[in-house]
């Protein structure tokens, strides 16, 4: 089937990364007390993983205790929406070569605040989709 043929398109992993590395805003979910929680973070692509920066709170003690994350970015123009997700193991970045590179990426906080932790997410799994936007279906079926 032609890729403009379905509404809902499954993409390559090369593409999911480029979408990735076009994007600056995403969403980090980690379990917080058996919940999942959802954080707003800015990142960089680095090779097969993601960086962003932290502090000490609720996101960074909940991915030490379980190191498991998924992460999300969504995008859209007029014609289609695309939607990356990202599943990985996390962990701050202390070696001082790491930590270099991870600086390097010029990642700066979203918000005026101090963050000094780099965190890396090793992607396991990445997927992504493009939709085609268009008329609701059922409208042509109403009289």
């Amino acid at each position: 089937m032609a890729e403009s043929a379905s509404p809902v398109t499954v993409l390559s992993v090369a593409r999911a990364w480029d979408l990735l590395a076009g994007q600056q805003i995403g969403r980090l979910v980690v379990v917080v007390d058996q919940d999942a929680e959802i954080f707003p973070v800015n990142f960089a692509v680095d090779g097969e993983s993601i960086v962003i920066r932290t502090a000490e709170g609720t996101k960074l003690s909940a991915l030490l205790r379980n190191h498991r994350v998924a992460f999300e970015v969504d995008t859209w123009d007029v014609d289609h929406g695309y939607s990356v997700i990202l599943h990985g193991d996390a962990a701050p970045i202390t070696d001082p070569a790491e930590l270099a590179r991870a600086e390097a990426l010029r990642l700066k906080p979203w918000v005026p605040t101090v963050k000094t932790i780099f965190v890396r997410i090793d992607a396991d799994q990445i997927s992504a989709r493009k939709f085609t936007f268009g008329p609701d279906p059922i409208e042509k079926f109403r009289y």
